[in-house]
């Protein structure tokens, strides 16, 4: 019975009557013993009677039930299998133009508002560590992260450099870092015997405890902000959502509490936002060779279609991850093949230091 008015309430947003339930498949008791058990299930905060002529809504416990015990896994049609399967073979660009396009998809998928939160670099490791040469005395190191992120820092230098320089650094730097977190990138005193590495290596030893103490905000994409009209009855609702979603930080925690909860559906209040609380949160993680880099969600009202809603966010999510880990694939080895400027595709952040630790603007 509580899966009759569920899936009903979700179709029609209109309160469900006990002679509609009756009808419902699998439901083969009397009209009496419907409207009994409705009662009971009331009595226990599973659903509510808006009115008292009206039929009855599920309350957050209600829909909590509805998604642990009486929903199947959702799985996309094949139209929308299609759709994402060519979307992330065709998709091109930065990695931040790949995850705010990502956002449009999945919220075009579900008729929700999408949230894609970029990868942060707090528990990445180093893929790749090179130095190439931009100008005889200018030098770029370039760091690629196991999430796809790339970190990128100009260094100045008083004498002009040789391809050779160049090299004896970048080995030297990989064989420091590799596999390293960011947190311990570190050259420790390490020398190579030739004045003029030492120096360059002194300079990518200051770039990393730059890196290592930068904050960089999570990157936070919303797509399809203006399906919540369609999705809520409440204008004041609607601009509360509205507004909640421009506040970077709290989409963020937001995100990342449901997840590191364990969950991967907060119902109303289970979320313990209140300005959020007639709404749901799907959400699925975003990894990367293992590593989580991000994760997508969606930001609906609490009559969500959970099964394709969770269903949408898990296919969207791996898509993502794995085109997130072709990016930066190639940019790994791109690093090691490349002496001059290189051409780094995956989100990149970038900074100069002087020989003297000159610090310019990023």
């Amino acid at each position: 019975m509580l899966q009759a008015v569920v899936a009903e309430y979700i179709g029609t947003a209109t309160p469900v009557g006990s002679e509609h339930v009756a009808r419902a498949p699998g439901v083969e008791v009397s009209s009496a013993t419907v409207r009994s058990d409705m009662a009971w299930l009331e009595e226990e905060g599973y659903l509510i009677q808006p009115h008292t002529s009206a039929g009855r809504i599920p309350t957050d416990r209600g829909y909590r039930f509805f998604v642990d015990h009486l929903t199947e896994p959702g799985v996309l049609g094949p139209a929308q299998r299609y759709q994402v399967r060519r979307f992330f073979e065709q998709v091109h660009g930065e990695i931040e133009d790949v995850m705010r396009r990502t956002s449009g998809l999945l919220s075009e998928l579900t008729s929700y508002a999408a949230v894609v939160v970029g990868p942060t670099n707090d528990q990445a490791t180093v893929r790749s560590a090179q130095v190439v040469g931009l100008a005889p005395r200018l030098a770029l190191l370039v760091i690629v992260l196991s999430d796809g992120a790339v970190e990128k820092r100009t260094l100045e230098v008083p004498e002009d450099l040789d391809d050779d320089v160049l090299a004896v650094v970048s080995a030297e730097l990989q064989r420091l870092w590799r596999g390293r977190p960011v947190a311990e990138l570190d050259i420790a005193g390490a020398r190579t015997g030739d004045p003029k590495a030492d120096a360059l290596m002194q300079l990518a030893s200051m770039a990393a405890r730059e890196i290592r103490t930068s904050t960089t905000p999570d990157q936070v994409f919303v797509g399809g902000p203006s399906r919540l009209a369609e999705a809520f009855d409440a204008v004041q609702t609607v601009r509360t959502v509205l507004g909640i979603l421009e506040q970077q930080l709290v989409v963020v925690n937001l995100i990342r509490e449901v997840l590191d909860r364990g969950l991967s559906v907060a119902i109303g209040r289970e979320h313990g936002y209140e300005p959020l609380a007639s709404c749901a949160v799907v959400v699925a993680p975003v990894t990367v060779d293992g590593y989580e880099s991000g994760a997508v969600g969606l930001l609906g009202p609490t009559r969500m279609n959970y099964p394709q809603a969770l269903a949408a966010a898990h296919v969207v999510g791996e898509g993502l991850g794995r085109r997130i880990g072709s990016v930066f694939g190639r940019a790994g080895d791109d690093a090691h093949r490349r002496t001059r400027r290189p051409d780094v595709g995956p989100r990149s952040r970038s900074g100069t230091n002087g020989m003297r630790g000159r610090r310019h603007g990023r």
